[in-house]
């Protein structure tokens, strides 16, 4: 399922979800959302799903993974097509 990285900004929360609004533009784009977290982990960047955490306005099925930068939290989405 081709994944396409999308650039977001957080607009509070909904039912105990944060709620995330695409923000129109688009970052890279993978044959597979698995190409990135492989990637990812071969680096030693440990990341974790927390797709089930979030909704994403207007996109019906996304994953978002979450990895440690320095000394802050980082955030990846992306829309499965």
């Amino acid at each position: 399922m081709p994944a396409t990285e999308l650039i977001v900004t957080s607009m509070g929360s909904v039912a105990g979800k944060e709620l995330l609004i695409p923000t129109g533009k688009e970052g890279q784009y993978f044959a597979h959302v698995q190409d990135w977290v492989t990637a990812k982990l071969k680096a030693k960047k440990p990341v974790k799903d927390i797709s089930n955490l979030v909704l994403v306005k207007g996109i019906k099925q996304w994953a978002v993974f979450e990895e440690k930068a320095g000394g802050k939290t980082v955030r990846t989405v992306f829309k499965i097509t």
